[in-house]
């Protein structure tokens, strides 16, 4: 199993940024997929997931409204606007056959991460 992160990097607060993460050696449609973030010195935290049909989503109280998670093939991709400082960290997308939770322990798949660094 692979999830293949990409598109972080360093960027400006107030800035947009799509993060994509390719997935393979899984049956894309049988599972739920999220991004999950940590940053230095803290704890990994949900960022947001999706449903294995893509008819549900679900976000973090700290991007909601400024985030779109989104599902298309075998690849999943996270949109964010309006960058923040707090934003910065190492993005997981991961793979689960249970369901599109916000619990890391739903997700049975992990991917290496992107780093994502916002400048004030």
């Amino acid at each position: 199993v692979q999830l293949q992160a990409s598109g972080g990097g360093l960027v400006q607060a107030g800035d947009s940024l799509r993060l994509a993460c390719r997935a393979s050696g899984i049956t894309f449609s049988r599972h739920a997929m999220g991004w999950f973030r940590q940053a230095p010195g803290k704890e990994r935290e949900f960022v947001a997931s999706i449903s294995r049909t893509g008819d549900s989503t679900f976000y973090a109280d700290s991007v909601k409204g400024r985030s779109t998670i989104s599902r298309v093939n075998a690849a999943v991709y996270l949109r964010m606007n309006s960058l923040k400082p707090d934003d910065t960290g190492v993005y997981y997308c991961a793979a689960s056959n249970i369901g599109a939770g916000v619990s890391s322990q739903l997700y049975g798949h992990w991917g290496q991460g992107t780093q994502v660094t916002v400048s004030s």
